[in-house]
């Protein structure tokens, strides 16, 4: 429902912040992490993602779109809720926590609090795979000026294709058009040869 809410930094811990958007203050629930990005500055913006159960509606922010995109996976997993996921965010960086995934480190994951032995086999055994696609500059912020290559890359990635793969594919369709595609030529024919 929310992508970021940006505003006035009203209040800062580090479990969660106030920001005025619009008239309106936002309780935002945070890890540690996202709390040592956050300057003090008047103007905040953090990504959203927002948890709608019977009894509640909690809104969680985060420092970089990455770490988001890596709370969900942590969250997709049963037994892993988003106090639980805020946790190990808090605990340790968005970058360790990936880097323990993909490289099967159980002992370095075990170590947060919360998570046992089971629980940290079962986020290894199910993100290890999705992570290592996706490649190890998720957690790194896009820039904004992306190029065409970027932005098939990112279409294709979504797609669920394997990130280096389909850097190959795009770099030799580059090459054979003499680099005059517009993003969507690039995806058709990366799409043909996938």
């Amino acid at each position: 429902m929310y992508d970021y809410i940006s505003g006035k930094l009203i209040f800062k811990s580090p479990s969660y912040v106030v920001i005025d958007a619009g008239g309106v203050g936002y309780h935002i629930n945070i890890s540690v992490n996202t709390y040592s990005g956050i300057s003090d500055d008047e103007k905040c913006k953090l990504f959203a993602w927002l948890h709608v159960k019977e009894d509640a509606h909690t809104l969680y922010g985060f420092a970089t779109d990455g770490e988001r995109r890596l709370f969900l996976h942590l969250i997709s997993i049963s037994g892993i809720g988003p106090n639980t996921a805020r946790m190990m965010l808090s605990s340790i960086s968005p970058a360790e926590i990936q880097a323990a995934i993909v490289s099967g480190n159980v002992s370095l994951i075990q170590r947060i609090k919360g998570i046992g032995p089971k629980s940290a086999q079962r986020i290894i055994l199910e993100l290890q795979d999705k992570l290592r696609k996706e490649g190890p500059d998720t957690l790194t912020v896009v820039p904004v000026s992306q190029t065409v290559k970027d932005e098939a890359l990112s279409a294709l990635v979504m797609l669920g294709f394997a990130r280096n793969v389909a850097e190959k594919v795009l770099d030799q369709e580059i090459k054979k058009n003499n680099g005059e595609l517009t993003v969507e030529e690039l995806i058709k024919f990366a799409l043909k040869t996938l």
